[in-house]
């Protein structure tokens, strides 16, 4: 009987002194969210993904990556057959298009999730507690994001319930690229040349002539410069919008892009896009002095890291690429030339938007996910540190600019811009294309403007 006595006794102390757990309110279900990425891998969102399911517990985070070429096939297939994802990346262009579509969910005025509270000295017991988070205002993306989020991600919106339209957000971005210079200093020092040119002038198309070589044949065997070209470019098309814009040009007018402008004051019509085309096209015409590049020659990017192009144009997300085939390389990065006397730099913006699908049925998780991943400066800064990537929250240049490698890309992007090229960025891009390449063979007229 004693026996039992001191057994029972040790019970009871034990009890409390191990922290046994009692649930207070209604557990929640599990959810599980599929996030579909490109360019990323899953250790890039590993401590993310780690953070925020230690606060909700019973979210789980299916994480995918897709090869570029083979993400907008998978997504439209994935859709069609209901297992596409809750939540996804696209290119900061095709917004308006996948809206457009119905695929996209606008961001909710609050989520609420319900989180666990561990309450209790000795003995810990479990509260479920639903808490409201509010989703950022129209104005805080405007103060908290660079200009150029904000109207890529705004799309009006028609509330099929209320039949009002609206802005709305449709997405969150965690970093925005941007086009900067990319030079070898190597092939700069034995031309002589002792610093990358700021502007798109007579001093910039001097050094392009120093830097262009050519064999008995005729042919170039050391390129100047990547422009003039289209398909053997990267980025050919984001480099010839942005001659433009900082040309003047109205890139659209309605459905239409025009590249037009007419200016005030003047009795006649002008295309400063078309000029823009001109400009960059003489480099690919071998009756100009700046001729340094042609069809033949070998995808941009490849020439670079070959070490037989002085100057190209890219974006951080290259940079990987260049060092892991070229680790002696020796090049470096400074800004986009601007047009010399132009009073604002024009620079152009390159990103990703993390959106939530219309077809999601926990949206409140997946609206919650995108907001913590992109708003909250822990995660974000994890994102950023791991990935190299220009940020795209104010509050973070200033930390950015002082990592040498990305300074260039981070130091544009409150300048960075795009813009909007129809429901069919795809197409948009194509046009451009077919734009340098009728140029090139004389078929571009003084006036042009194509519907998309």
């Amino acid at each position: 009987m004693k026996k039992q006595l001191i057994i029972l006794l040790l019970i009871f102390i034990i009890m409390p002194l191990s922290g046994c757990l009692k649930d207070l309110g209604e557990p929640p279900k599990g959810v599980t969210l599929n996030y579909w990425r490109v360019w990323d891998g899953s250790d890039d969102f590993a401590e993310i993904i780690a953070t925020y399911s230690h606060r909700h517990p019973y979210v789980t985070i299916k994480y995918k990556k897709l090869r570029y070429d083979e993400f907008e096939q998978e997504l439209i297939e994935a859709f069609a057959t209901d297992r596409g994802p809750d939540i996804f990346s696209i290119h900061n262009t095709w917004m308006y298009g996948y809206q457009a579509k119905g695929l996209l969910s606008p961001m909710p005025p609050q989520t609420v999730m319900t989180v666990p509270e561990i309450k209790g000295s000795l003995k810990k017991e479990v509260y479920w507690n639903k808490i409201t988070n509010k989703s950022p205002s129209l104005n805080q993306i405007r103060d908290n994001f660079v200009d150029t989020v904000y109207s890529d991600i705004v799309i009006n919106y028609k509330d099929e319930k209320t039949n009002v339209s609206s802005p709305r957000v449709f997405g969150l971005p965690l970093s925005v690229d941007t086009l900067a210079m990319l030079y070898n200093k190597d092939l700069f020092n034995n031309a002589g040349i002792t610093s990358p040119p700021e502007f798109w002038n007579r001093e910039f198309q001097q050094d392009v002539k120093k830097l262009t070589k050519q064999n008995n044949k005729g042919e170039i065997i050391q390129s100047g410069v990547a422009l003039g070209g289209s398909d053997n470019i990267e980025r050919s098309t984001d480099i010839l919008s942005v001659l433009m814009m900082q040309n003047g040009s109205q890139m659209m007018q309605g459905s239409k892009i025009s590249f037009h402008r007419r200016p005030s004051g003047e009795g006649r019509d002008y295309n400063p896009g078309i000029d823009a085309l001109r400009f960059y096209s003489d480099f690919a015409n071998p009756a100009k002095e700046v001729y340094s590049w042609n069809s033949n020659l070998e995808n941009s990017l490849d020439l670079f890291i070959a070490n037989k192009l002085a100057m190209m144009f890219g974006y951080s997300y290259m940079l990987p690429t260049i060092k892991s085939k070229a680790p002696k390389l020796n090049f470096s990065i400074t800004a986009l030339p601007q047009i010399e006397g132009n009073p604002q730099s024009i620079n152009y913006a390159n990103y990703w938007v993390e959106v939530v699908s219309n077809k999601c049925k926990n949206k409140d998780a997946a609206w919650d996910f995108v907001k913590f991943i992109t708003t909250n400066k822990g995660a974000v800064k994890s994102y950023l540190d791991k990935t190299q990537r220009p940020t795209a929250l104010r509050s973070l240049i200033d930390e950015q600019i002082e990592e040498e490698i990305i300074t260039p890309f981070v130091d544009s992007v409150l300048t960075a811009k795009s813009w909007y090229r129809g429901n069919d960025a795809v197409t948009a891009e194509k046009i451009l294309n077919k734009m340098i390449d009728k140029e090139l063979n004389n078929q571009i007229g003084k006036s042009h403007a194509v519907n998309i």
